[in-house]
Formats: C-alpha cells, structure tokens, sequence
C-alpha cells in the first residue's frame, strides 16, 4: 500500500499539478494512491473499485500525463457502459485538462447525430470517451484512427459485461494496437473479468480498494400499502423520511412518468428518467437533480444505469423489484462514504414474497416494518434551494464555467456562493443559481453578452 497520499510526490507534469490545487485536490483518495504510481509508470492495472472512489481523476491523471499535446491524434480510448457515465467522465477529464490549452475530450456515444460525431472526429480528437457500440461503428465506418493509440480503459467492466457489450469489445481491440497500456475497473470482480484481463492485459498490476471503503449505513424499512393508496403513501414517506436528494425507483417507464406527475401536483420538485427521453432531455434531468435544483429523480433500473450522483439522502422503491440483486444495487445509492442513508419500500401484499426473496439475499440486514409518521416539518426539506437556468452556449461556442461566473458575480453582482454546478454541453450550458437571485440572474445572462455575443437564458422548472 502506498504510504502517501500527497500528489506532489507523484511524477506529474506541473500545470496537472497546479490544476489540482485550483480544483481543490488536496490528497489522494486510496484508489489514486494505489493506482497512480502504476499507471504513471505504464504498466497495466487492474483495480476494484466502486463508484465515486476517485477512479476517473486516478486514470484521468495517468492519461494526461503521457498525452503528446501537440499531436493531434487519438492518444487514449475509454469505454463506459452508458451514455451518462460516458459524459460524466469525459467531464471529469476536461475538468483536470483545463490547465493545459487546446485538449480535446470528445464524447462519442449512442443517442447523438452520427453526423455530429464524425465532424468531430475529423478534427482529431487527443481523448475518446464513448460506448462500445457506438464507438465500433465509428470504426467500422473509419471515423476513428487509433494507430496512435497508447492508452486503452474499460470503466466498470463489470457493468459492461452485464450489458452483453464483449462482442463490442473484441471487435473494437482488433483495432487497437498491441503495444498499449490497458487499464481495466471495476465494482466487483466476477469470474468473467479475470478472463477479459487475461484476453487483454498484459502482466497486470492488481489494486483493491473495496475492503478499505466505510461501510454503506442505511436504515432499510418497508411499509404496507395497497393499489389503490400507493401515490399517496410515497407522498407521506417522501415528507415523513426524505431528504435534499431522493431517488425513487419504478419497474417501468408508465410508472415513471404518472409517479413524476403525482408528485408535481402535490408541489414537489420531481423529474423522470426513463427510456422514452432523447439525449438532451436526459442531460437536462441529470444536470437539474445532481445540482440540487430538483429533489426527487424517478428512474427506471435501465434508464439509472450510470448515474452518479453524491450525497443522495433516500432510495424509495414505489414498487420492490423483481430480482432481488436489483435492491441491492438500488438502496446502494445511499449511505455512501461513511454517511447514513434511508431505503423505504412500498410492499402490497401480493408482492411480499419478493421482500421474502430480498431477506434471503440479506440475512444480516434488519428490513423493519414501520408506519409512515405524519410529516410535522412540512414540506420544507423537500423544496430545492437552487433553480436551473439554461443558456442557449456551450462548448462549442468557446465557452468555459468562468465566463458564466464571471458574468454572474463580477458583473452580475451575484455573490458567489449563490451559484452552483455549473454545466457545459456541445450547444447548451446549465448554471445552478440560489431561488432569490434568479430574476437577477436570467436578466444578466441575457440582456449582456459573454464572450462578444448574447445568449437566451431561461429557467427550468
């Protein structure tokens, strides 16, 4: 086990180093003090490690370390299992680059224009983080060179292989050169991903770092409800146990959609994720949910697959799945890094055996029934403290997250701490703003220019 947690004791090139600091990096999480040492000095690693651990910074550094700036190539190649974690880590690699002029990341995932991918493409990208479909058929198509390529990373490999994408996979090594570095990571370590190592990697280092994370803390209870009642029980536990963040979960995307409508009629902040959103609408869910301008994301188990959201206080499951691995995986949203969570389950009884199913699965765990208390706080801990503005400029239009500050704080006399997360996409950026200072906000972002040109601003709600 590495002894030090400092990164300065790494081989980092300086303006990496600086840029940490300025995005407050102050010490290694394990996994980058395990994995860093190995992936700056090239060789090939395989680590477990769960999400939110420190991964993407841990390979994100390891890449920009050893990328050639200025040749513009196709330098390294990450694949993820989902759109979303897709875009969360090529965000998370713009973040660390941002010191270093002219990096390109680029996303190259399902659900966007082909069309738009290959203009890209042809400007020669350093970095592709994409799926696996949608990155074969670029290749298939010729859009991506990878002869240049020195670093290959499968992100949650677990996860991939249990979306059946190996035949991707192997399509896609056919055109990666042999002699690379390949970092393979993963939540859990099943049989299948000591073999895709073996296939891949090369005298691989390991690293394991789940045996040294907190354990989850979460209160799980189950309350009795019936059809014709269950709306109104989410409502009540919702009030009666919920928190800034809640996750609800539903079995389908009807359920999704009449659950978001249920409760925005009962005045809470509520957003669906669900198959039937095209990739901006789900951009834009994702960005109002994990920059706290909306307090309950209803999610299907397909469309939440990626998600990666910090500090969310409750998991509710409007219905318990059918498969009881699928709890597991669910009420791991909560209680993460140390911290307590809730998991609160709506049971009819046609559907005790699948709680039944679920405590054979979790023998130690205490699933209690309860009642569902009367909210005294009223709806207080539910109602969002930040709305979402978005701005019709994104990346493309040369815009960086300063420039919207700036106009905020500098010129808009906005304090700072009344602005949030903010979010950049190709044609779109979303900036976080306490409720008091909207009106304020919306007039500066649209009636000043930024950068020699005016947007159209609005608030999302």
């Amino acid at each position: 086990m590495s002894s030090s947690r400092n990164f300065g004791d790494l081989n980092l090139k300086p303006d990496l180093l600086g840029n940490l600091a300025d995005l407050g990096y102050a010490e290694m999480t394990l996994v980058q003090a395990e994995s860093l040492p190995l992936l700056l000095a090239g060789v090939d690693v395989l680590a477990r490690a769960k999400t939110g651990s420190g991964k993407t910074a841990a390979f994100g550094l390891g890449i920009l370390n050893r990328l050639d700036y200025l040749s513009f190539s196709v330098q390294a190649l990450v694949l993820c299992p989902t759109r979303e974690l897709a875009d969360q880590v090529a965000r998370e690699i713009r973040r660390l680059a941002r010191s270093i002029p002219n990096i390109k990341v680029l996303s190259v995932c399902g659900g966007a224009p082909l069309r738009d991918q290959t203009a890209s493409l042809q400007r020669s990208p350093h970095i592709i983080v994409g799926t696996p479909g949608r990155v074969h058929k670029h290749l298939r198509s010729g859009n991506i060179d990878l002869g240049s390529l020195h670093t290959f990373v499968l992100d949650e490999a677990d996860r991939m292989l249990d979306m059946g994408f190996m035949d991707e996979i192997d399509a896609i090594l056919a055109y990666v050169p042999a002699k690379r570095q390949t970092l393979l990571f993963s939540a859990t370590y099943p049989d299948v991903i000591a073999d895709v190592s073996r296939r891949v990697q090369s005298e691989p280092r390991t690293v394991d770092v789940t045996d040294d994370e907190q354990p989850a803390q979460i209160m799980q209870t189950w309350c009795s409800v019936t059809r014709e009642n269950r709306n109104v029980e989410l409502v009540r536990t919702l009030r009666a146990w919920g928190g800034a963040l809640n996750l609800v979960f539903c079995n389908t995307k009807v359920d999704c959609a009449e659950v978001a409508r249920h409760l925005q009629s009962e005045k809470i902040v509520a957003i669906a994720l669900h198959g039937d959103l095209d990739q901006a609408q789900r951009n834009q869910v994702l960005v109002r949910f994990s920059n706290r301008s909306a307090s309950v994301l209803i999610a299907t188990d397909v469309a939440a697959r990626g998600l990666d959201v910090k500090d969310i206080d409750g998991v509710f499951n409007y219905e318990l799945p059918q498969q009881p691995e699928v709890y597991v995986h669910r009420i791991g949203r909560t209680g993460r890094a140390g911290k307590t969570g809730i998991a609160v389950s709506l049971v009819e009884e046609r559907e005790m055996w699948r709680l039944q199913e679920i405590e054979k699965l979790l023998p130690d765990a205490l699933i209690q029934q309860r009642g569902i208390p009367d909210a005294k706080r009223g709806d207080k801990t539910l109602i969002p403290l930040l709305t979402t503005i978005q701005i019709s400029g994104g990346r493309k239009n040369k815009l960086r997250p300063g420039d919207f500050l700036g106009a905020l704080t500098a010129q808009g006399g906005i304090p700072g701490d009344a602005v949030g997360k903010i979010d950049l996409f190709d044609n779109v950026s979303y900036v976080a703003v306490q409720n008091k200072h909207v009106s304020k906000a919306l007039r500066q972002l649209s009636d000043r220019p930024i950068k020699g040109r005016k947007y159209r601003a609005r608030a999302r709600a």
